[in-house]
Formats: C-alpha cells, sequence, structure tokens
C-alpha cells in the first residue's frame, strides 16, 4: 500500500462519519442551541458544564479531520496529488508487479595482489624450500688483534641443484674454509649433516659448488630471471647470522641490472636487487618467484647504519653458467682473459708522477694474449676500443664484455707516449691452488672479520686476471 492508504487505514471509514453530538448518560442528551431545563438555576459554571464544552471541541476538531479526510480522498480519486499536483498511478498500475527472472549476477574472479601473494602460496614454497636449502658452516681458526688464538663458524646457505648431491652457494661463503683448509658441513632441514667438498668456485663473479654424497635428493627447479620486472613477489629463504635457521622472508623486485661491487672482489657483477630481508648468513640462498622457482642466489646486501631493505641477488641464468662450468672443469673456461696484474692509479698519483691515470700494469704472463700483443710492465692501459679506462676495476669489468677468440684495441701510456695494440683474448686458466696451512691465519676472522686487511692487501698488491 502507498502512503495514503496508510493514512486512510489510520483514520477509519470516511463514509460513517461519527455524530457531533454527544451522549451524556447523566444529563440527557444536548442538541445545538438546547439548554438543560435546570442551566438558570446553577451560579456559576458546573463541571458538568465544563466537561460539556471539552467534550464539543473534541466533536468539532474530529468533524474538521473528517472534512479534510474527505477532500483529500476525493483529490486523489480524481487522479491528484495535494502534495506534488502530480498524477498518481491507476489502480492496475499500483498492483504489484508480476515476478520476473532476474538477470544472472556474473562475479568477476578475485585478483590477487601480485605484492602481498596469499599466505598459501608462502606456506607452500617454504615447504618446498625445506626440501631444498641447506645451511654450510665451518669452524675456522684465527689470530685476533692481540696475538691470541680464537675460533668463529663462518656459516652461509646454499641449494641443492641435483638429485646427486651438488650444491651452489656464494664463493665468500667457502673461501675462508678453502683458504684454510678447513673442513665444509652440509646441514638438512631435517637434521642431517654431511661433510662437503669443493668442487670448484669462482672469486670474480662469487660463485662455488660444493658435492656431498647422498641421493635420492630434491634440487630446485630453476626460473628465468630475465623476465623479472619491478614489483614481481619474491621469496628468500636462508639462515640468517648462522643461527636462525630456515627463515624465510618475502618481498618485490625492486630494481634489474644492477652493477654491485661487494667487499669480497673489486669487480661489479650485475645483479638484481630486492626487498626482502637479507642479512649475514643467507648468503648462497636462493630467492624464489611466485611459482616456486629460482630466479636468483642471494648474494649482498647494504649494512650501511639507518639502511634497511637493500638486498642483491646474482640471476640464476648467470650462476647456472659458472656453475655448469665448475662441475664440468672445475673453473671457468670461457672467461676471456688477458694475461697481466696491476693496480688502480688515480688521477692524484698520476699527476704528482707526471703520468696519466688508468690500470698500470705490474706483470705480464709470458706467453699470455698481452705478451703477444706486445703489452710491457708499467704500461697504463687507459681505453678498451673505444671505452675508457679509469683504472683496473673497470679494465675487468670491460673484459668481461668479450668472449675468448675476440680482439679489441688497447690504448696505452708509455713514457709519455700513446701507444695502440690489438690484444686476441685467451681462456682463463684453472686458478693454481695453494696448499693450505693448518695454522691460525692471521686476520682470519670468518663472519667477524671485516675485511680491511684484505683491502689493504688489494691496494698495494692490484689485482690479476
Amino acid at each position: 500500500m502507498n502512503e495514503y492508504d496508510n493514512n486512510n487505514n489510520n483514520t477509519g471509514s470516511g463514509t460513517g462519519t461519527q455524530s457531533p453530538y454527544y451522549s451524556a448518560p447523566d444529563h440527557g442528551s444536548y442538541g445545538y442551541g438546547q439548554e438543560p431545563a435546570h442551566a438558570k438555576q446553577k451560579k456559576g459554571v458546573s463541571a458538568g458544564a465544563v466537561v460539556a464544552i471539552c467534550l464539543v471541541c473534541a466533536i468539532l476538531a474530529a468533524a474538521i479531520g473528517v472534512g479534510v479526510t474527505y477532500f483529500l480522498l476525493r483529490d486523489r480519486n480524481d487522479g491528484g496529488d495535494v502534495l506534488s499536483e502530480e498524477p498518481l498511478p491507476s489502480a492496475e498500475a499500483t498492483e504489484a508487479p508480476a515476478e520476473t527472472e532476474e538477470p544472472a549476477v556474473t562475479e568477476e574472479p578475485i585478483q590477487e595482489d601480485a605484492a602481498m601473494p596469499g599466505a598459501a602460496v608462502g606456506q607452500d614454497i617454504y615447504e618446498q624450500a625445506t626440501k631444498q636449502v641447506v645451511g654450510i658452516t665451518s669452524e675456522i681458526t684465527y689470530t685476533n688483534f692481540f696475538g691470541q688464538i680464537s675460533a668463529a663458524s663462518v656459516s652461509g646457505t646454499g641449494f641443492i641443484i641435483s638429485e646427486d648431491g651438488y650444491i651452489l652457494t656464494n664463493n665468500h661463503v667457502i673461501d675462508q674454509a678453502r683458504q684454510g683448509g678447513y673442513d665444509v658441513s652440509v646441514l638438512m632441514y631435517d637434521g642431517t649433516e654431511y661433510a662437503a667438498d669443493i668442487v670448484g668456485y669462482d672469486a670474480e663473479n662469487d660463485i662455488a659448488v660444493l658435492k656431498i654424497d647422498a641421493d635420492d635428493l630434491t634440487p630446485v627447479t630453476m626460473g628465468d630471471a630475465s623476465d623479472i620486472v619491478v614489483g614481481d613477489p619474491v621469496y628468500a629463504v636462508g639462515n640468517p647470522l648462522g643461527e636462525l635457521n630456515y627463515t624465510m622472508t618475502t618481498g618485490i623486485i625492486s630494481a634489474t641490472d644492477r652493477a654491485i661491487t661487494t667487499d669480497t672482489d673489486n669487480v661489479p657483477i650485475n645483479m638484481f636487487q630486492i626487498d626482502a630481508a637479507v642479512n649475514s648468513g643467507n648468503s648462497g640462498g636462493p630467492v624464489y618467484d611466485a611459482e616456486g622457482e629460482v630466479i636468483g642466489v642471494v648474494t649482498a646486501k647494504t649494512s650501511a647504519t639507518g639502511v634497511e631493505g637493500l638486498g642483491f641477488a646474482i640471476p640464476i641464468e648467470d650462476a647456472n653458467h659458472i656453475a655448469d662450468q665448475l662441475m664440468e672443469h672445475g673453473y671457468v673456461t670461457d672467461r676471456a682473459t688477458v694475461g697481466i696484474s696491476g693496480y688502480t692509479l688515480p688521477e692524484s698519483v698520476a699527476d704528482r708522477y707526471g703520468m696519466v691515470p688508468g690500470a698500470y700494469v705490474t706483470m705480464v704472463v709470458a706467453g699470455g694474449p698481452a705478451d703477444e700483443a706486445g703489452i710491457q710492465e708499467r704500461d697504463i692501459i687507459t681505453a678498451v676500443d673505444d671505452q675508457e679506462v679509469a683504472g683496473f676495476t673497470e679494465l675487468t669489468a670491460i673484459v668481461r664484455k668479450y668472449s675468448v677468440g675476440d680482439t679489441a684495441e688497447f690504448t696505452l701510456w708509455r713514457n709519455g707516449e700513446e701507444v695502440t695494440v690489438s690484444v686476441t683474448f685467451g681462456e682463463s686458466q684453472k686458478p693454481v691452488e695453494v696448499t693450505p696451512s693448518p695454522e691460525p691465519q692471521q686476520g682470519q676472522g670468518g663472519q667477524y672479520y671485516s675485511g680491511d686487511m684484505d683491502d689493504f692487501f688489494r691496494q698495494f698488491f692490484g689485482y690479476g686476471f
């Protein structure tokens, strides 16, 4: 019913109007202009008269209400609306419309936020990671600043890349153990521990491969880091601080193609940036994408005070390329090499001695590419093809862009004159292994060693490749 129907029901019938007369059982009936016979015998106004007056007022009010209702109903029946003056719908139109079938509502599928994947996704990846990620430890001894012999535990992370026990990690995770001849152990999620052999390492790209005596392991599924874009979700699993084993952190790809120089080698390495929390001990661990495939190897983080969320990983394609060669040959075979050693000659030193800045050559390998091209000790390399060389770090980065057998023009500064020679790059040779000493190594302090002494020797003894 409409509003008017409700109002009519509240006021009663419009046709059966009440009589304007009131029947008082004690005093008889009073009509208009009629007085009771004994009215003149009373003095003043009696209580009954007051009551009668009130009743008359009530009857008049009711009569007025009935009249208004009558006119409203008349106007309504004529098709008019007193308030809006718009025609009202006819009786037929006011009837309830026939029920019609409502159109089917098509619900859009819920789109999962790429930056906030569902909890089930993370749980699945973590369960998978517990079968693929390993802890890597070695106990080393060293002589501290006060000449005392101390012990430290070097801890890191790795992941299984084959069912028969090959494990990929960072070179800096096992470097001190390798140099000192210390044992390297691999720890599984269930607590099983294995002794590991170092199959090969590449300091320049900070990759190493270990081997344990185990079968039927669960290797990771390799992804494709070339397809990653900023904003893609990532998961890192590792052993931060060497104590919080199998910690999972999550974040996004923050940037790609970063040239990062770590404190373990002064050569820039191509990495992608993530904001997932990584710390000391995460090194060598996998970076998973939302599909549970490994797209990178956690390698570095910015550890400056007040800096957070700056982690870096080596793309899995680069790591795999090196790992394959390490497993097959024990070293990287297809890297272009020049056959020289040297250091960076900064501009301030060059100006003082009347020289030019660049890569200062201190040693030339006999019979190597540089020797055959005519490069000599004390030459300063200032350019390769059209690329300027400001120091030995830049020279190393430039040479890495070439392949074995490529030829490049080297611009040299020799005794005040500019000389140009053509160098055909050769193949890198297997690193010369130094017999490790079981004695404590000065300055070898595991994850507590700052690396300052190492930087000191690099500065004065230079680099070679």
